[in-house]
């Protein structure tokens, strides 16, 4: 593995990680109020972009970062969409 790659995978790894737990708690609690739609709404959509640019490109730690978090960050927008009642 080239440093590139390694430092990509680590950068890649972390940044992921970072998200699950704040995911993780957003689907035990259903609690959406401290999420901004506009932020979320935002963040998704770069991420998603962020996906597109890593397949374009055919760079690994990218794709499969951004697919985890794509998926984990538009759960929580789909969350956000249904639980906001009430705010």
């Amino acid at each position: 593995m080239q440093i590139v790659d390694f430092v990509g995978s680590i950068a890649a790894f972390l940044t992921t990680a970072s998200f699950v737990p704040q995911a993780l708690h957003t689907f035990r609690t259903k609690d959406v109020r401290g999420i901004s739609l506009g932020m979320y709404s935002a963040f998704t959509l770069g991420v998603a972009l962020w996906l597109v640019y890593g397949i374009l490109m055919g760079a690994w730690p990218i794709i499969i970062a951004n697919l985890i978090t794509t998926s984990l960050a538009a759960s929580i927008l789909v969350m956000k969409l249904r639980y906001h009642e009430g705010e």
